[in-house]
C-alpha cells in the first residue's frame, strides 16, 4: 500500500495548483519563469516571476513554459513542477509523492508522455495523467459512475475542453487551444487596431476581469486603460466599455460555440435528455468571464450551470481522481488519444 504523499497537479498554461490529500489546495501561482539567457539560471517562478513580464532587462526573460496546455519548454517546466512541489510538501520529503497531473483531452501522446516524463523528473514516484474534463467534472463533485450523462465544458488559459460523461468515462470530447489566454490577445488586438494603442499582457488581463462582457447587457462599465500611441509613441489613456469588450471577444467567443455544438450534435439522445435536465457544468477560470453563462445557454438551448469555486475544480478533481485510482484505470486515465467528436 502507498504510504507516501498524494499530490493532484493542474498544470495549467496561465496557473499551475496544487491539491496535497488532506490539505486541499495548498498552491496556486502563476505558470511563469524568469530566466537569465546569459547563464540559464532560473531567477523567479511564480507570481514573483509574473510582476518581471514586460519589465525586465533584454538578458532577464519572463516566459510561460507551457502554451495552448501543453509543454513548449520541456526543462523548464521541469524545474518549475519540481519548485511548486516542494513548495507544496516542504524540503524534508521522506517518499516521492504519487502525482497525478492532467492534460487537455485532445492532447497526442507524444504531448501526454511530456507531461508525464516531466512530473516524473520533477520527484514523483508514481506519476498518472488524467483528462480534464474528468478532473474537472469529479471536481465540481459529480458522480460520473452513474449511467446518466454529464456535459462538462472547462475553460483554462490555453484551451477548452467539452465532454459528455457516463458510466466513469468519457462518451464523446474534444477541445479547441482557445482559452483565457486568447481573450487577452483579442483585446490586445482590439486596442491596437480601435485606437492605435499597444498594451500589455497585463493590462489585457485586467480588462477582462473589469470590465469584459460575453454576452449584451450582462455588464455595463468602463475602464481608463493606459497605452503606448503606436503614432507618437507617447504614453495615452483611453477610456474603454464593456460592449468594446463584446466585440474584442467575438473570435474566441465564437470558436468555443463551434465546438461546444459539435459535441452535442454528435450526443447520443438518452444521454441528452439528462444533459437538458442537468444543464451544462462550467469550470476553469475562463468561465468567470462575465455573461459566458447566459451566452452558452442561450445558444444551446441548454442550462448553463457554474461549479463551485470553477478556477480550483481540475486540481481538487485529481485529488479525488487518486482517492478512487482503482475506480478510474482502465477508464478515464488517458492511454492514447480518444475519439474527438
Amino acid at each position: 500500500m502507498f504510504k507516501g504523499y498524494d499530490i493532484g497537479v493542474d498544470l495549467g498554461t496561465a496557473t499551475v495548483l496544487v491539491y496535497v490529500k488532506g490539505k486541499g489546495v495548498v498552491l496556486n501561482e502563476p505558470a511563469v519563469v524568469a530566466m537569465d539567457t546569459n547563464t540559464d539560471k532560473v531567477l523567479a517562478i511564480g507570481e514573483e516571476a509574473r510582476r518581471m513580464i514586460g519589465r525586465t532587462p533584454g538578458n532577464i526573460v519572463a516566459t510561460r513554459p507551457l502554451r495552448e496546455g501543453v509543454i513548449a519548454d520541456f526543462d523548464v517546466t521541469q524545474k518549475m513542477l519540481e519548485y511548486f512541489i516542494t513548495r507544496a510538501l516542504g524540503k524534508r520529503i521522506l517518499a516521492k509523492p504519487r502525482i497525478m497531473v492532467c492534460v487537455p483531452s485532445g492532447v497526442t501522446a507524444v504531448e501526454w508522455r511530456a507531461v508525464r516524463d516531466a512530473a516524473e523528473r520533477a520527484g514523483g514516484g508514481y506519476v498518472t495523467v488524467i483528462e480534464e474534463p474528468v478532473a474537472a467534472a469529479l471536481g465540481a463533485g459529480i458522480d460520473i459512475s452513474k449511467p446518466e450523462g454529464t456535459l462538462v465544458i472547462d475553460i483554462g488559459g490555453g484551451t477548452t475542453d467539452v465532454a459528455i460523461l457516463s458510466m466513469g468515462g468519457i462518451v464523446l470530447a474534444d477541445s479547441v487551444r482557445v482559452g483565457g489566454d486568447r481573450f487577452d490577445e483579442s483585446l490586445i488586438r482590439y486596442m491596437k487596431r480601435q485606437y492605435n494603442l499597444l498594451i500589455g499582457e497585463r493590462t489585457a488581463e485586467e480588462m477582462k476581469l473589469r470590465i469584459g462582457t460575453a454576452y449584451p447587457g450582462a455588464r455595463n462599465e468602463t475602464m481608463d486603460v493606459r497605452g503606448r500611441d503606436l503614432l507618437t509613441g507617447l504614453p495615452k489613456t483611453i477610456a474603454v466599455s464593456s460592449m468594446e469588450t463584446l466585440e474584442a471577444f467575438s473570435e474566441p467567443l465564437n470558436a468555443i460555440v463551434v465546438l461546444l455544438r459539435s459535441v452535442l450534435e454528435h450526443c447520443p439522445p438518452e444521454l441528452a435528455a439528462d444533459i437538458m435536465d442537468k444543464g451544462i457544468i462550467l469550470t476553469g477560470g475562463g468561465s468567470l468571464v462575465c455573461g459566458l453563462d447566459k451566452l452558452l445557454a442561450e445558444v444551446t438551448h441548454v442550462p448553463a450551470v457554474m461549479a463551485d469555486d470553477p478556477i480550483s475544480c481540475v486540481a481538487r478533481g485529481t485529488g479525488r481522481a487518486l482517492e478512487v485510482l482503482d475506480q478510474l484505470k482502465g477508464m478515464t486515465l488517458f492511454e492514447e488519444p480518444r475519439r474527438r467528436a
